[in-house]
């Protein structure tokens, strides 16, 4: 497992950055009605937003991961591949440290996905704007209630194998967050420090039988994280963080698990 880059300051300065770097991003709008005609044509897929909440965090705050080996790690590869997936054992920490962004797994009890990867959100109610879903999601699972102007700009949207298409709102959550997960739909709440997204073995990609696109992977901590929370962090760190605009990242596969 390769090691992450050093912590990055949580500053005025990030902040500025990112929110350019995300008005220059020329973004990517995808229609809820799928390619198709006539009685080929898909079912509407429908909207929902995810919050990139970025945060300070301490160093080794997390040095144990309470929830660890429980989710989706190593399940959506073929055994071709399995070796090459060796040494992650599925668990989160020591991963906090300098700018992070909140990450939950989510509640076993879940009727769907249950125990995997996820940014605080769901889907856009009617009426409602992607900045004001994402808030309001965020405040629902999290406990944390931010305003109108802690949004720093959005990211592309991603069409999922399940029906949706996600719109990536991207917030400033600040220094002194308190974290108060709801247990229904939260078993825990993780600080990743950002220098996570940037390790030397970030973005990695897996072929699957099922598909001709790669699965995407994004190693953190001692687990990996897929598509569609993977192509999301992929594409805030290459835009976002490292101001790579007009990056894309909708062609990136989920692993098969996900497509329910």
């Amino acid at each position: 497992m390769t090691s992450a880059p050093a912590p990055m300051a949580f500053d005025d300065e990030l902040r500025e950055r990112v929110a350019r770097h995300l008005a220059a991003h020329p973004r990517l709008e995808v229609p809820v009605e799928p390619p198709g005609e006539g009685h080929r044509a898909a079912a509407p897929r429908r909207r929902a937003a995810v919050a990139v909440v970025l945060v300070d965090s301490e160093a080794q705050a997390d040095a144990d991961d309470p929830y660890g080996g429980e989710g989706d790690h190593l399940m959506p590869v073929p055994e071709a591949i399995a070796a090459s997936m060796r040494g992650f054992d599925g668990r989160v920490r020591n991963v906090a440290g300098g700018a992070a962004f909140l990450l939950c797994r989510r509640a076993m009890r879940m009727n769907s996905h249950a125990a995997q990867w996820a940014l605080p959100g769901g889907r856009i109610d009617p009426g409602e704007t992607p900045e004001e879903t994402a808030l309001r999601e965020l405040h629902e699972e999290l406990g944390v209630r931010l305003g109108a102007d802690a949004v720093l700009g959005l990211l592309d949207d991603y069409p999922t194998r399940s029906g949706y298409v996600i719109t990536p709102v991207v917030m400033w959550g600040g220094a002194h967050v308190e974290l108060a997960p709801n247990p229904d739909e939260v078993a825990h709440a993780y600080r990743i420090g950002l220098h996570e997204l940037c390790r030397a073995d970030s973005p990695r990609f897996v072929t699957i039988p099922e598909s001709d696109r790669p699965v995407v992977q994004v190693p953190l901590g001692g687990d990996l994280i897929h598509a569609p929370t993977g192509a999301v962090l992929v594409q805030f760190r290459w835009v976002a963080v490292e101001g790579r605009v007009g990056e894309r990242v909708d062609h990136f596969e989920q692993p098969v698990f996900a497509w329910r």
